[in-house]
């Protein structure tokens, strides 16, 4: 089936109805681009919990806290089953490309070294508290040309809305003159309340993350110099002060929340009928 794009104000209600009863399963090439296929069968990404600790890089989380954190990347696997068919249906009807489709999931040695280290840089806080201001346990990324970017951003966002996705974050950065230039957001799936990420992407701007990532990295290392640090930062914003900024880019907002429905009133209790 081909899609046809919609403008964002005509996804709602009815016609989204429609789409999702419509719309057949997308073969993977379809979606993802030539250069990123998705995967003709699923990787495992994550093994059941050994009961152990976990240590790594200098960086170690005690048993209970991994145990916590193997139930999260659980949550996380539970999650991503009817997340990816919602994406690959906002992709489809926005005109964007999916890609970096096989990285959606985080791994357990990446989220485990995030979560231990926000922990060694602040004690007091639990693992609890520190899984909570996880966005990017699932995550995906959507990509425009320049011209049909601004539109993109704005039907894909009212449908990832329209799905029940209650966005909890919304970072535009397309105001930078010669950083970063994207809109990263971070939305709350209504079945479990587990959070994943959205990056709204033109080409040349993803080209520039994916370009600038390996300086950054260096940046963050504590070894590297203050000489070291400016030069890797200049040679970021030169790398970002070539991305063009689409029209209307740095207007873009999230979409409202959809308003809640009323829970029906309760029936009357039924009177008794009086005897004779």
């Amino acid at each position: 089936m081909t899609f046809n794009r919609l403008p964002a104000r005509a996804l709602t209600g009815a016609a989204f109805a429609l789409v999702l009863g419509a719309a057949p399963a997308q073969g993977a090439a379809a979606l993802a681009g030539p250069e990123l296929p998705l995967p003709v069968e699923e990787p495992q990404f994550h093994q059941p919990p050994g009961g152990g600790g976990w240590e790594k890089g200098g960086l170690r989380l005690d048993a209970e806290d991994n145990r916590a954190v193997d139930a999260f990347l659980d949550e996380a696997e539970q999650a991503e089953k009817h997340l990816s068919p919602q994406l690959r249906t906002v992709a489809s009807w926005s005109g964007a490309e999916l890609v970096g489709f096989d990285q959606r999931l985080k791994t357990p040695d990446s989220l485990k070294r995030k979560v231990a280290t926000w922990l060694e840089e602040d004690p007091s806080q639990s693992v609890h508290q520190a899984l909570g201001d996880i966005n990017d346990s699932v995550r995906y990324t959507l990509r425009w040309s320049d011209g049909e970017y601004t539109e993109g951003v704005r039907t894909a966002s009212v449908m990832l809305a329209d799905f029940g996705h209650e966005s909890v974050r919304w970072s535009n950065t397309w105001k930078n003159r010669d950083s970063y230039k994207a809109v990263n957001s971070a939305w709350r799936e209504p079945m479990a309340g587990h959070r994943f990420e959205v990056q709204f992407h033109t080409e040349a701007g993803h080209r520039a993350a994916v370009e600038t990532h390996p300086l950054y990295e260096e940046q963050r290392l504590p070894g590297t110099s203050p000489e070291r640090v400016a030069e890797l930062r200049e040679q970021q914003g030169r790398i970002f002060a070539a991305v063009p900024v689409p029209d209307g880019a740095e207007r873009l907002t999230a979409p409202r929340s959809r308003p809640a429905v009323p829970a029906p009133a309760p029936l009357p209790a039924p009177v008794p009928a009086r005897a004779g």
